[in-house]
C-alpha cells in the first residue's frame, strides 16, 4: 500500500495504534500498517476506480539521508511484526543481525500493543495474505565480495541487460548483495520480493568463458556449473564434479577473470584473479590464495559474509 494515500476507519485505526510514532522522517509506515491491519483483525481493499492522488514536493529536505531512515524504519517493522522472518530485512539491506549499526529505538511498546491485540503471527500473513513472497530460508551466508587486489571494489551484477558480473566501487547496495545457499549457489543482486517476478541470478562458471556469468539458476542445464564450495580458511571452487575430488591436485591452470567498471561506466579487463574466501560468523576480510586446475575453477575474493 502507499503510506500517503489511504482511507481507514478512524476507530479501528486508533485501536491498532495508528502509525508507529517511533519511525523517523520517511519510509516503512506503509509496510507496518499493511502488515498490522491483516494480523490484527482487519483487511485491505484496493479500489481501482478511486480518485486519490499524491503530489510530491519537487525537492525533499531529507533526501540526502533517506537511505538511513528507510533502513531504520524497516528494521522496526521487522523486529515487531515479522517474527522468524525478520532476518529477510537484514539480508535485503546487507546488515548483520547483531549490532547492525542502526539504533531503531525502543520497540517494547509496539510489541506490547501487538500482544494486547492478540494479533496473528507472521506465518499466518504468508499463508493467507502474501503467499507469493519470496522466502530465503536456504541462505547460509550473505554479504559482499571484495576484490583482494583492490579492496575498494566489489563483485557487482553490472547492467541488468548483461550477464557478466563486474567489479565496481563498493557501495553496499542491492547490486552487490551476495547470498550463498545451502545448495551451493552464489546469488548476486537485490532480493526479489515476489515469486511473480524473476529472482536474483546465480554466478555460473559456464566452462566456455574467462568471465563468470550471471544466469537464471533454474535455466542452467548443468547444476555443477552453478554450485560453489566454500572452504573455511580456503578458497571457493566451482564444482565440476559432485564429489570432493574436484578440489584435488590444484595446479597453475588458466584463471577466470572479471571485468572492472569505473564510476563513469568505462570497462577494462582485470589482469589478476579476484579472491573468494569462506563465510565467517562476523564481518571479516581475509587474505588467502587459491589457484584452479582444469577440473575446478576458483575465483579469488575476500568475503564479508554474515550468518542469518
Amino acid at each position: 500500500m502507499i503510506g500517503c494515500s489511504f482511507v481507514v476507519n478512524r476507530k479501528f485505526f486508533g485501536e491498532i495504534g495508528l502509525l508507529d510514532p517511533g519511525m523517523d522522517v520517511y519510509g516503512g509506515e506503509n509496510i507496518e500498517l499493511g502488515i498490522k491491519v491483516w494480523l490484527c483483525g482487519g483487511s485491505m481493499e484496493v479500489l481501482p476506480c478511486s480518485r486519490v492522488a499524491h503530489i510530491e514536493r519537487k525537492k525533499k529536505p531529507y533526501n540526502n539521508n533517506i537511505g538511513f531512515y528507510t533502513k531504520r524504519n524497516a528494521l522496526r517493522v521487522a523486529e515487531v511484526w515479522m517474527d522468524d522472518y525478520k532476518w529477510h530485512v537484514y539480508i535485503a539491506w546487507n546488515l548483520p543481525l547483531e549490532n547492525p549499526g542502526i539504533d531503531i529505538g525502543d520497540v517494547s511498546e509496539r510489541k506490547a500493543l501487538r500482544k494486547s491485540l492478540k494479533c496473528k503471527n507472521f506465518q499466518w500473513y504468508l499463508d493467507h495474505v502474501y503467499p507469493e513472497m519470496r522466502r530465503y530460508n536456504n541462505t547460509i551466508a550473505y554479504g559482499e565480495l571484495r576484490n583482494n587486489k583492490a579492496k575498494d571494489v566489489c563483485l557487482d551484477q553490472g547492467p541488468q541487460e548483461n550477464h557478466t558480473a563486474i567489479l565496481y566501487p563498493c557501495h553496499g547496495w542491492g547490486p552487490q548483495l551476495a547470498r550463498y545457499t545451502k545448495e551451493g549457489f552464489l546469488h548476486l543482486g537485490a532480493l526479489g520480493t515476489t515469486t511473480l517476478l524473476p529472482d536474483t541470478r546465480c554466478l555460473v562458471d559456464t566452462g566456455k568463458s574467462r568471465f563468470p556469468q550471471l544466469l537464471d539458476c533454474d535455466k542452467v542445464k548443468s547444476s555443477l556449473h552453478k554450485r560453489w564450495n566454500f572452504i573455511q580458511h580456503g578458497e571457493m571452487i566451482s564444482q565440476k564434479s559432485a564429489s570432493p575430488a574436484a578440489r584435488r591436485d590444484k595446479g597453475s591452470g588458466q584463471q577466470v577473470q572479471l571485468s572492472t567498471q569505473g564510476r563513469a561506466g568505462q570497462g577494462r579487463g582485470a589482469r589478476e584473479a579476484v579472491q573468494h574466501h569462506p563465510p565467517l560468523p562476523s564481518p571479516s576480510l581475509l587474505a588467502a590464495h587459491a589457484q584452479k586446475d582444469p577440473n575446478s575453477h576458483s575465483l579469488e575474493y575476500s568475503a564479508r559474509f554474515l550468518f542469518p
